[in-house]
């Protein structure tokens, strides 16, 4: 029975959304959105302690949410091999034993994210498993390289095979209003990813205020953003619940007046398995089972999935391991 349980619960409803074409930019709309920052806060501040699931249902949530984890790894010494033991894990994220305790064998994580150098290594490492590669792309972190190289290097990540492409915005558009420039900015991005879905990193913690965030969210989703994501995880302020109230709610409220559904990415900072919990409880309770499926919502980590593997040995067998035993490689 236990097993029924965490092999049922995670098979939630996961329907291939249609893309959002955008629109056209609508200042009303933007300059209309505003952000009660201590009621948002005050919000924020009960989702983790009124939500808690435990034994079965939470291994169940907590496999969930490994399929949701865009494993990534972003650092100045990557390596090719580093890439393919990471994709390794992609594959396996469990392991084999936890796995087949639990029945879900076949699990896997939402994508690899890496550079775009590391590409090649990560597509051809993940050949023939359907995981996706995404690649930060636009002068990741900062977003400050010449315009005509951030787009051609989205283009060059979409050719080497990157199913998905996470570019940062201009923030200074943002701190100075100029909507019609973070628009125009995003949707010449859009069309640069074709095919490719595309994840606008807003950098959260470098936009000054909750209302520059609800604004920048409305208008990248109007400029054709598939997910709106946080942050880089290199500002010193990354992902946060009321943040993601915010970004959430805008989602919400796009869906509501176009029809269209815009996932969401919380980045930077998410390493505890009890975090994911909290953010997948604010998803539901803000937008819906509708949006707990892996084509509506990530987790940009690297450490969480191990962490999340070591409370579900602990949910197997009843004891906590150590974390070298479950390494990301």
């Amino acid at each position: 029975m236990q097993r029924e349980k965490a092999t049922t619960a995670t098979h939630l409803p996961e329907v291939i959304e249609p893309r959002n074409p955008g629109m056209a930019l609508d200042l009303g709309w933007v300059r209309a959105a505003q952000a009660n920052t201590s009621a948002i806060e005050r919000r924020a501040g009960t989702i983790g302690a009124r939500r808690s699931v435990k034994k079965d249902y939470q291994a169940a949530w907590l496999l969930k949410a490994i399929t949701m984890i865009d494993l990534t790894t972003l650092a100045g010494d990557d390596t090719e091999d580093r890439v393919r033991r990471l994709c390794a894990k992609a594959a396996r994220p469990l392991r084999t034993d936890l796995a087949e305790a639990l029945g879900m064998e076949g699990i896997t994580t939402g994508a690899i994210c890496v550079y775009h150098t590391m590409v090649p290594a990560a597509v051809a490492a993940l050949g023939g498993t359907g995981i996706p590669v995404a690649a930060v792309s636009t002068g990741f972190p900062a977003g400050l390289s010449p315009y005509h190289l951030r787009v051609a290097e989205i283009g060059e990540s979409v050719a080497a095979g990157a199913r998905e492409i996470d570019i940062v915005i201009s923030r200074r558009h943002v701190l100075t209003g100029n909507w019609q420039a973070l628009y125009d900015e995003m949707r010449e991005f859009r069309a640069a990813c074709g095919e490719a879905h595309v994840k606008a990193i807003l950098a959260t913690g470098e936009l000054g205020t909750l209302r520059n965030v609800a604004r920048a969210s409305l208008v990248c989703m109007m400029a054709g953003a598939d997910f709106i994501k946080t942050s880089t995880g290199k500002e010193g302020v990354n992902a946060t619940l009321p943040v993601s109230l915010v970004m959430m709610r805008a989602i919400r409220d796009y869906h509501a007046r176009t029809g269209y559904r815009v996932g969401y990415k919380p980045a930077g900072g998410i390493s505890k398995a009890k975090d994911a919990l909290t953010y997948l409880a604010l998803v539901k309770e803000e937008l819906g089972v509708a949006w707990l499926s892996p084509h509506l919502f990530r987790f940009g980590a690297s450490s969480l999935l191990g962490d999340i593997e070591r409370q579900l040995e602990h949910h197997v067998s009843g004891h906590y391991s150590a974390g070298y035993r479950h390494g990301m490689g």
